[in-house]
């Protein structure tokens, strides 16, 4: 269950790698994401998530640009813990999302996973 992001670039070689050598690989992610695409080296079991790829893509833009903002140490400090409260949010409902998707629960659990 890769995180999103640079983790998820780092762990693609060695799942590659993985796959390579004969090791079944299965990667469960959400249906919205950054990086995780589908390859032909690994078995991808998605989920759906409340949230839109438009939605996503726009919060890390977003948050991409608040860097350059000017202001204050106070309202620089408060929009960040703002946006990682939201981050935090949206990957608290990810995992949620996950873990009530009871037919990706039932195969995990038959394929002993």
């Amino acid at each position: 269950v890769p995180l999103d992001g640079s983790h998820w670039l780092s762990m693609r070689e060695v799942l590659d790698r993985l796959s390579q050598k004969g090791h079944e690989v299965v990667v469960i992610a959400p249906e919205i994401n950054l990086h995780i695409k589908p390859t032909k080296n690994l078995i991808m079991k998605m989920y759906p998530v409340p949230f839109t790829q438009e939605e996503l893509d726009h919060a890390f833009w977003r948050t991409s640009q608040e860097v350059f903002e000017e202001g204050t140490f106070l309202e620089r400090f408060l929009k960040t813990y703002e946006r990682m409260k939201n981050v935090s949010a949206t990957l608290l409902s990810t995992c949620t999302y996950l873990l009530h998707n009871k037919e990706l629960i039932r195969y995990l659990e038959e394929s002993k996973f």
